[in-house]
């Protein structure tokens, strides 16, 4: 009874303490930092959504696993630096959103923080709390290092020169700008070219050859080619092919340069790909991990700014920076510049006013670094008369592979056969002294980016040509003249103004719509003059000694005014490439 009494006590003097006690005086309750489970969380990736499942306990991210891989390959993810691989574990090791970005890759790795933000609100986080997390940095610190080869850049050039010096028994040091590797060719449309491939042969293209190959290339570039150079290229592009092959790349199948150009010779990593972007990583890819598995070291995120010389003028090093602001210093005997064009220097690519306006997919570091480092030492340069443009809208794409409709220029005036190669297209808009085009079609067009251009706002469109000139901005006698002589031609079945077959000749019917198309440039010509052992000449065209060059930096004497075909630029890295690792290792 006693014992029944003191329980019942005991219970009312609590009861009387929570009663008299103030809020402050109350015991807090734990803090829990999240909701445990796994929320989804959602972001704008590269290429659409990105989705990524994180997984909390109740104080803290113990998983997260990127759910999705719509991103470009080589770029958003691959390879063992690259921020689907690099992210989750940095996030998960600091317990912080407070992460720096992959230089190269900062859409991606944007995307993953945003998504990993979103999941955390789900769970009842603080994501300004995590974004103000502290994430320790080792402290800034100079460099001094010693190799047989430093190669700048880890593009297509530099990961082929990489692979040749280092199996050649080279010590060799890769100093990279980005954070990744892989340069323009990742983000190219992943395509190689070859003449004598079984692939040519399934497609009924049998008895393809290097002379052959050399003609087609030599045709288009003309007096601007360095006949040894480009023979180099051709009597070696099947070898470099099978070479590409043996490291890890995947051919798939063969397609043509163009649908009026026989016989096929641009091949495809990604199984008929078309004209597109963004599948250079499997062939960029594949390099890199065969690089990964020799000697060869690479540095990332290391600005080249500087050749060393000794009193001879003989170049043996380089000097970089990191973001940090230390620097790193290679002393080596041989040097090999392949930091590609310089696409994104908008001073450089002003000398060709109708690249004015100009967009570029490119990475961000192409700036023409490597053109500026070497002509300090007394390099030779060329400034090609022209840089690679292609017109193309912006908002719908059209101006790759629409052929039925009518092309005129900023005048208003039909310049070419719209069934031609895209470059052919812009070559001939820009002699014509236009800085756009303008595709002209009506409902009948077949294309499917012209069917989609039609439902844009952004789209013009008339019910007669003098109405549409008037939108255009264009002369509106000229433009009517110009589609009221297109109609005649397709009438009459005969293109006697272009040579443009007949079946790809749409009449202009009804409303007429008019699709705006600008400059984008991708590949630069021109840079450094080599000689066909990749050795950069000075200006008196002397080797100097232990400088070596090859890719988009030194496109001398590989291009004319017009781009030749997809696979080109690839394969003359390659070819350059592999000159240069294995002459800069003896």
């Amino acid at each position: 009874m006693k014992k029944g009494i003191l329980v019942g006590i005991s219970a009312l003097m609590a009861l009387s303490l929570g009663a008299c006690s103030t809020p402050a005086e109350k015991p807090e309750e734990p803090k829990t930092g999240y909701t445990a489970g796994t929320f989804t969380g959602t972001s704008r990736g590269m290429k659409g959504d990105m989705n990524v499942d994180v997984t909390f306990s109740d104080s803290e991210i113990t998983k997260i696993e990127i759910t999705t891989t719509n991103d470009t390959y080589g770029v958003g993810y691959g390879l063992d630096m690259t921020p689907y691989e690099t992210l989750p574990g940095k996030i998960l090791e600091t317990q912080s959103l407070n992460i720096d970005a992959i230089t190269g890759a900062t859409i991606t790795s944007n995307a993953i923080l945003s998504a990993v933000g979103d999941a955390v609100k789900q769970a009842g986080g603080d994501v300004d709390a995590l974004k103000a997390v502290e994430v320790e940095k080792a402290a800034a610190k100079d460099e001094t290092l010693d190799a047989d080869v430093v190669i700048v850049g880890a593009g297509a050039a530099g990961m082929s020169a990489a692979l040749e010096a280092s199996n050649a028994g080279a010590k060799v040091i890769i100093l990279e700008k980005q954070g990744i590797p892989g340069g323009a060719t990742t983000l190219s449309g992943g395509k190689l070219l070859a003449a004598g491939t079984e692939f040519q042969e399934a497609a009924g293209f049998e008895g393809d050859t290097p002379e052959a190959l050399y003609d087609y290339l030599k045709g288009v570039g003309g007096d601007l080619i360095d006949d040894e150079k480009l023979h180099e290229f051709t009597d070696n592009a099947l070898g470099d092919f099978n070479w590409l092959i043996d490291n890890g790349v995947v051919v798939k199948d063969v397609e043509p340069i163009h649908s009026s150009i026989t016989p096929w010779r641009v091949h495809n990593t990604l199984e008929k790909a078309g004209m597109t972007n963004g599948n250079g990583g499997l062939i960029t890819v594949p390099l890199v991990k065969a690089v990964q598995a020799t000697d060869a070291e690479i540095k990332y995120n290391v600005s080249a700014n500087e050749l060393l010389t000794n009193e001879n003028g003989d170049v043996v090093g380089v000097v970089g920076v990191k973001p940090d602001g230390s620097k790193v210093t290679v002393n080596a005997k041989s040097v090999i510049i392949a930091t590609g064009g310089y696409a994104q220097n908008k001073e450089m690519i002003s000398r060709y006013p109708s690249a004015e306006g100009y967009v570029t997919s490119v990475p961000r570091g192409n700036v023409g670094d490597g053109l500026t480092m070497s002509e300090a030492v007394g390099a030779q340069i060329f400034n090609a008369p022209s840089t690679q443009i292609v017109f193309t809208s912006f908002t719908s794409g059209v101006g790759i592979n629409e052929e039925a409709g009518l092309i005129v220029n900023e005048k208003g005036e039909r310049v070419v056969d719209e069934f031609t190669y895209q470059y052919h297209v812009a070559e001939a808009l820009v002699n014509s002294g236009s800085k756009i085009g303008w595709y002209i079609a009506s409902a009948n067009d077949p294309a499917p980016t012209v069917q989609y251009a039609m439902t844009l706002d952004s789209t013009l469109k008339a019910e007669s040509a003098e109405e549409l000139a008037a939108l255009m901005g264009v002369d509106p006698t000229t433009f009517a003249s110009a589609v009221a002589r297109y109609n005649e031609l397709c009438a009459a079945g005969n293109d006697e103004d272009f040579g443009k077959p007949a079946d790809k000749m749409n009449a202009l019917e009804g409303t007429i719509y008019a699709i705006e198309m600008k400059p984008v440039v991708t590949v630069t010509y021109g840079g450094l003059v080599t000689d066909v052992e990749a050795q950069v000449l000075d200006t008196n065209n002397t080797p100097i000694k232990g400088l070596y060059a090859a890719g988009e930096v030194a496109f001398t004497g590989l291009f004319g005014t017009e781009y030749p075909c997809c696979g080109m630029a690839i394969g003359s890295a390659v070819r350059f490439g592999r000159i240069a690792g294995i002459n800069a290792a003896k």
